[in-house]
């Protein structure tokens, strides 16, 4: 996780292609008109995460948006370090499961057998990292949905800071794509995947208590479940946004490839800074590369994906954008309706991206027409 400064501006006209993209009247919302009521269950119990492999169905409702029911097992609670010793065994490294810029992610298990994750930030960064940590404490505990990580504690004690959530037994989503869990993703996994983030990124923008901007939508901020359900994780960057369609000023900050050019020169902050970085991470889901690849023996324009994927869009040869390690024959259709999404979150300007909640409904129809179109091809054979 990069802080990025206002000098990155000179790489916008890299990131983003000059284009200009359809719009959806934001007033047209037949699905989500409906009523928003909550079920369904906490994903500490397991019930939202029994989704087949290959779902073809639309869910029934929309209730995916609003929050679970928060698990009376343990709320938000300030632990003690000596707690949190006792259950990483005094941080063992044979418990961390995951390391990032900031700190480093154990595996703990509490006396009850609650498995749960315990970031813990590095001592070096305490200091700095105070706003964030407090930022992400308080937005976390604001918020409960099955496509968001769940706090469900924190030590702030001394020169420590630790944030203890549930624990999400399948990796992130970038290492998935790069083959390092086994199996590749296939095509329907992946689009769920990209659903699972949208209907969480939906939640944090239109019905968490306050509008909330993530700020650092990544592949390694995308957790999976066994079942491979995704949840949006690592909330330090995030910040309540506006309660109209105004924006925030604020500090530049996000990771280098997905940060919203517009907000990079404006310090212009709204929920479409997220709608972009979901852009990117779509083609990211969809082509197994980065955002920036750093081999060198790729030309400038193959190293910046979004810029490699419209040109080859542009040109017809939409098969080519595709991770070539998916067997899978997708209906071409399909894959010009979901890269012409994914450029459409990612342009250049906020006026010209959907909203998140458009995203879902588009994204909904896109698993609606690849289900037909499989079931076409099933019944060919």
């Amino acid at each position: 996780m990069l802080a990025i400064s206002g000098m990155f501006f000179l790489c916008f006209g890299l990131l983003c292609p000059c284009f200009h993209t359809r719009r959806k009247d934001a007033s047209e919302d037949p699905v989500l008109a409906k009523d928003m009521n909550s079920t369904g269950s906490s994903e500490m119990r397991s019930d939202s995460d029994r989704t087949p492999r290959i779902s073809f169905r639309v869910p029934p409702s929309p209730s995916r948006f609003s929050p679970s029911p928060r698990s009376s097992a343990m709320g938000p609670l300030h632990l003690t370090l000596e707690q949190i010793t006792k259950i990483t065994q005094n941080f063992s490294p044979a418990l961390k499961v995951g390391e990032g810029a900031f700190g480093i992610v154990y595996k703990g298990k509490f006396p009850d057998g609650q498995v749960v994750a315990i970031k813990r930030a590095r001592q070096e960064y305490c200091a700095s990292l105070q706003a964030e940590f407090s930022n992400e404490i308080a937005l976390l505990t604001t918020i409960e949905h099955r496509n968001l990580v769940r706090l469900l504690g924190y030590v702030d004690e001394g020169n420590e800071r630790l944030i203890v959530a549930e624990y999400v037994p399948n990796g992130n989503l970038r290492e998935h794509l790069d083959g390092q869990r086994g199996n590749i993703l296939d095509f329907s996994q992946r689009l769920e995947i990209a659903i699972d983030v949208a209907h969480g990124l939906t939640y944090l923008h239109l019905y968490a208590e306050k509008p909330i901007i993530h700020r650092d939508v990544k592949s390694s901020n995308i957790l999976l479940t066994k079942n491979l359900r995704a949840k949006v994780a690592d909330f330090g960057f995030a910040r309540t946004g506006p309660t109209d369609q105004s924006h925030v000023k604020a500090s530049v900050k996000g990771t280098f490839g997905y940060v919203d050019p517009e907000y990079l020169r404006t310090y212009h902050l709204t929920p479409k800074s997220d709608v972009f970085s979901f852009g990117i991470l779509l083609l990211e889901v969809l082509t197994a590369r980065r955002p920036v690849d750093t081999n060198t023996r790729r030309s400038l324009d193959e190293r910046v994906t979004i810029r490699w994927a419209f040109n080859k869009y542009n040109q017809g040869r939409i098969r080519e954008i595709l991770d070539p390690r998916l067997q899978e024959v997708v209906n071409e259709e399909v894959l010009k309706k979901i890269f012409d999404l994914a450029f459409q979150c990612a342009a250049p300007t906020r006026h010209d991206r959907p909203a998140m909640k458009e995203v879902v409904e588009q994204l909904w129809e896109i698993r609606k027409e690849y289900g037909k179109s499989h079931r076409r091809a099933e019944a060919i054979r």
